[in-house]
């Protein structure tokens, strides 16, 4: 009775429309995926890319302190 009872409730509802194709949706979601893997790839190596001018900076802080340690 109660399976007849939910056919008969699921008949009465009309269908609603999506505001979009359902094709529109893993389309969207992968296009965000594509995005963010672009913007990620964009920041690899970011640490390396001036590690020349890095080392410089610290070679030259160590030897503006002298002998002198600091407890390193």
């Amino acid at each position: 009775m109660t399976f007849s009872l939910v056919l008969a409730a699921a008949e009465e509802h009309a269908q609603q429309q999506l505001a979009l194709p359902i094709w529109a949706f893993p389309t969207i979601a992968a296009l965000f995926f594509i995005l963010g893997a672009i913007v990620v790839f964009s920041y690899r190596d970011v640490a390396n890319r001036h590690s020349d001018k890095l080392g410089a900076a610290e070679s030259e802080g160590h030897d503006a302190h002298g002998a002198g340690g600091h407890g390193h």
